[in-house]
């Protein structure tokens, strides 16, 4: 059974943030399906990924195309994930059930903690995957690096 994992952002955006956590999944051997909710927001991840030091690139494509079942990282709005994906990564609010989950490796749930909308649909997203059983962490970077500061 998996876990899913919350990261609260305070001290970096999405862009800045998202990488290193990537590459932490690839270390793992890991394939990762990032979703989000709006196919503008994952052209701008695209771009930004693809902007990154060349000495850390992140091999990454956006879903629809020819190769995705070949894609380390897939960019997606769909809860399919043909390069199955071992680790789904959702960002500005894209939602994880409880049974994806428990059938994942790992799921990271990135939320903008200067935005209370966002901030609340984390604490829901936590309420529903604890409230069904799925093991839970929050981790915070207030202090400058990710901490973990609770547990389900």
């Amino acid at each position: 059974m998996g876990a899913a994992y919350f990261y609260h952002l305070t001290r970096r955006p999405l862009e800045e943030a998202l990488p290193q956590l990537l590459e932490r999944a690839l270390a793992q051997g890991w394939r990762v399906a990032v979703r989000g909710t709006d196919p503008a927001r994952i052209d701008w991840l695209d771009q930004k990924l693809w902007l990154g030091p060349e000495e850390r690139f992140l091999p990454h494509g956006k879903a629809g195309g020819p190769h995705d079942a070949l894609q380390p990282v897939l960019l997606t709005t769909s809860h399919e994930a043909p390069n199955a994906a071992a680790c789904v990564m959702a960002v500005d609010g894209a939602r994880v059930s409880p049974e994806e989950t428990a059938a994942l490796e790992r799921v990271c749930i990135l939320f903008d903690g200067n935005d209370s909308a966002a901030v609340e649909a984390a604490r829901d997203q936590w309420r529903t995957l604890t409230g069904a059983g799925c093991a839970a962490q929050y981790w915070s970077e207030a202090s400058g690096r990710w901490e973990k500061k609770a547990e389900a």
